[in-house]
């Protein structure tokens, strides 16, 4: 590497914090990033590969970076624009994608050449399929006494669809079901059972009219690439060094495809945090990335330790819950060192425990209205959900109490089509009683 590349890399990581240029450095081989909340993960991956890129150790055309929503990759994809309009490094060849938009277009592509035809039409949701299934298997969802005409309630038919989608991620046939159901601990509304004939008449369905769900999309391309040494061979030849956020939320069917998409190869650097698991009721497992280091003997483990989010107290209390809750779960090694705030002091968290939902919604509705009284202005004042689905309680609640609020990131309660619907039925119901 000359003195003016060397000049060049390095000035891009002026702004990074010490544990930040570490990841940024570790430009090849297998590397594992454990990072907090509020560290800075995107801030240093996207640095790594555009100090990787001006270094000339790694071709920014061949890397594919992987996230879990649109939304992430859109941001992932900005920021390499960015670094790259501004240095010339040609980061914004990187392909920045999910797994399953990756694996489609994939699959899109090698399934006439490979299996022949046109490749199997997406299913956006697995509801309406289940439903028919669960007539087709005379199965009653939302109960477990068989039925001429099963179908059931829109949740149970939801909850069906996603028990189905576990069985497929943790690649579970429907003859297996019943006994893997067992293993996990799981108990479905309808039955394990009645499942399983559901979930058999779901796979017979689906093949029958070419059909893919969001699982197949990932089994059938790594089964594509498996049987196929050339197509393997194009795919590897293409993409040659992989990014992986939020590798604690990967499941064992994208775990099988990435697996298939490395080859012998090791150049893969993954993201995470083992206290932010969120999906694991679908079948992710934190276990690939704690057993990372494991997996690939020799690799380079950085852990991201400075909280710039948030303020000394609240970095406090959760270094503490995450203690409490990974204690004697995970090797101390594979988890992330406690974090260290950044930001000024600020007042204490303060946790106030309810008897069940509906205390809670309206004991929050109770301290706004304090707040408001109190002169702070409305728009400093947040609830945080981890989920669109709880909003409802808290709004119902807000509303109640007549405190204006606005929803980000969904409709709110009021606005959602079902719910317009329910009380116009309600108003002309009433309007009939009189």
């Amino acid at each position: 590497m000359t003195d003016a590349v060397l000049d060049t890399s390095e000035a891009l990581l002026d702004g990074l914090d010490p544990e930040q240029r570490e990841v940024a450095r570790a430009t090849r081989g297998p590397v594992c990033v454990l990072a907090g909340a509020g560290t800075g993960k995107t801030r240093a991956i996207t640095y790594r590969i555009a100090y990787a890129a001006a270094a000339g150790t790694m071709n920014p055309a061949r890397v594919l970076a992987l996230t879990f929503t649109v939304r992430a990759a859109g941001e992932l994809r900005g920021r390499l624009r960015q670094l790259g309009a501004s240095g010339g490094l040609g980061t914004g060849l990187v392909r920045a994608s999910t797994f399953h938009a990756a694996a489609l277009r994939q699959l899109n592509y090698f399934w006439p050449r490979v299996i022949g035809g046109r490749p199997p039409r997406l299913i956006d949701s697995k509801v309406s399929l289940v439903r028919e299934a669960a007539k087709q298997a005379r199965v009653r969802l939302g109960g477990t006494a068989e039925g001429p005409a099963g179908g059931g309630a829109v949740g149970a038919l939801a909850d069906a669809a996603a028990e189905i989608e576990w069985a497929k991620v943790t690649q579970v046939r429907p003859d297996g079901y019943v006994r893997a159901a067992a293993a996990a601990g799981r108990s479905p509304a309808a039955g394990a059972d009645h499942l399983a004939a559901v979930y058999a008449a779901y796979e017979e369905l689906r093949r029958e009219r070419h059909l893919i769900d969001f699982e197949s999309v990932l089994e059938l391309t790594a089964a594509i690439l498996i049987d196929s040494r050339a197509a393997a061979d194009q795919v590897r030849d293409m993409f040659r060094y992989f990014v992986v956020d939020e590798y604690q939320d990967v499941n064992p069917l994208q775990k099988l495809l990435l697996d298939v998409w490395l080859g012998d190869r090791d150049d893969l650097c993954v993201v995470g945090d083992p206290h932010q698991v969120i999906y694991s009721f679908t079948g992710a497992t934190s276990s690939y990335l704690t057993g990372f280091a494991a997996e690939f003997p020799g690799a380079t483990v950085v852990r991201l330790v400075r909280d710039y989010r948030s303020t000394p107290q609240v970095v406090a209390v959760a270094n503490q819950l995450a203690r409490s809750r990974l204690a004697g779960v995970v090797p101390p090694e594979a988890t992330a060192t406690p974090l260290i705030a950044q930001r000024p002091p600020g007042p204490r968290p303060l946790l106030t425990e309810y008897p069940d939902d509906t205390g809670e919604a309206g004991g929050l509705a109770v301290q706004v209205q304090a707040l408001l009284a109190a002169g702070v202005p409305a728009h400093q004042i947040a609830v945080l959900v981890r989920v669109n689905a709880d909003t409802e309680r808290f709004e119902l609640a807000l509303a109640d109490a007549g405190v204006p609020y606005v929803v980000r990131g969904a409709e709110r309660f009021y606005e959602r089509p079902v719910v317009r619907q329910a009380l116009l039925a309600a108003g002309v119901r009433a309007a009939a009683a009189r």
